[in-house]
Order: C-alpha cells, then structure tokens, then sequence
C-alpha cells in the first residue's frame, strides 16, 4: 500500500500548541505549579486536557466556579507557557511559507488557511511571534471566538468561515485526539501529526484519514487556485 497521497483542498485549518509550536516544557511547568495549588496529579491531567480550551479544563480539575477567578488563572497559566519559550515544530513554518507565498493571488493566500486554537486570543499572538510563525491572513480562531471548544466541531466550523470556504472541502491538521474528532465532527478531512501523542495513542482515540511523525511528511503546491498536498505517512 502506498504510504503517498495527493489530496486536493480549498483551506488548510491548523491547531496551534503540539501542532505548529512546541510549548511542552512551559505546559508541564504551569501544571506542575497549579497542581500544587488545587492538588491533583499533573501528568495525568495534562494528558487528559490536551488540546481541549483551558478554560474548560481548570473549571473541570481546578474546581473554579467563579468566572472572574477562572479568566484570571487561565491569564497566569498562560503567562507561565510563555516565560518557558515555545519553539516551532519541525516543518511548520515551511509549509506555512508554501501555502501563504506559493499562489500568486493575494485573495487565494487570504483564504488558504487559518489557525484554530484552544488558547486564548490573549496568548496566541505572542506565542506565534516567539516561534516565528506568521499570523495568518484570514485571522485566528481562538478559544474566545467559541462556545464551545473541541472536541465540538465550533472551532473548525468558524475556521472554515474565516477562510471563506466549506469545511468539507478543508484539512483540519491536529495533534490531539479532541481537535482531530472536532474536525471530523465540522466534515473535514483530518491530518494528524505525532508530535504529542503516539501513532497508537491517535488511533486509540481519533480516527484521522492521515497520520504523519511531523509536518516535514507534508507538502503544498498550489495548482489553478487550489491547494495540492502531498502526505508521506511513511515512518
């Protein structure tokens, strides 16, 4: 069986944390601090919460009830991701440069992809400016912007809009389990990365239609308007 594809899409629809950048280390840090303070086990809570908003997931492990304590302690979990230094992930800002420099046509790069995270539109600017990805021109879609957060299909669904196409004719591209169901759930084609989880973790969990060790696997060529990408889910 091949392990190649070409697939054909109007949209590429990105996650953020364990998909473009690489914030583990800050993460786990800012676990370890509030599992101090609410007393719970951070390893196993950051496994469970990957990929979902923060703001769900403190309200969940934390107990916090009070929404004016809740946005404050998603601001101070946030602050210490970003102290610890995020880095890009292999791949990410090339195939980024591929698809927003490749088609000749300002309109069709203002349309060719977003990013749809989980973190707040307070820290998502600054993360992708440490790691050196650019913003996309079509905006962000952040865990503001939703009612509700993956695995819900809300994020990819408004993704989608931002870039002015269908859902079904985008590639959601994910980490987690919980963001590859909620672009499976919006009616995309889903692409998932092992840079967070193991190839047996996703599946155990997700069923995405490609799987890849990282976005060096992947590349874009643009073709009468159209995004063309090329998969290896070789290993």
């Amino acid at each position: 069986m091949s392990t190649r594809h070409i697939i054909t899409v109007d949209a590429v629809l990105f996650d953020m944390d364990g998909t473009l950048i690489d914030s583990t280390p800050g993460v786990m840090t800012a676990w370890g601090i509030f599992a101090k303070d609410y007393g719970f086990d951070a390893d196993t809570v950051a496994h469970a919460s990957h990929g979902r908003r923060l703001h769900d997931t403190l309200r969940e492990f934390c107990k916090i009830e009070d929404e004016a304590k809740l946005l404050a302690e998603v601001t101070r979990f946030e602050e210490e991701v970003l102290n610890a230094g995020p880095v890009a992930l292999p791949g990410a800002i090339e195939l980024i440069r591929q698809i927003q420099y490749g088609n000749p046509s300002q309109e069709a790069q203002r349309h060719s992809w977003v990013i749809a995270t989980s973190a707040t539109n307070v820290y998502t600017p600054p993360a992708l400016r440490v790691c050196g990805v650019p913003i996309p021109l079509a905006g962000l879609v952040t865990s503001d912007d939703v009612t509700r957060g993956k695995p819900h299909p809300d994020p990819y669904l408004a993704a989608a809009k931002r870039c002015g196409a269908e859902s079904e004719k985008c590639l959601v591209v994910e980490d987690a389990p919980s963001g590859l169901n909620a672009g499976r759930a919006a009616g995309s084609k889903t692409l998932a990365v092992c840079t967070s989880h193991t190839r047996q973790e996703i599946l155990n969990a997700s069923t995405p239609d490609y799987i890849v060790k990282d976005l060096t696997k992947v590349s874009v060529n643009w073709i009468d308007g159209k995004l063309h990408l090329t998969i290896d889910e070789s290993e």
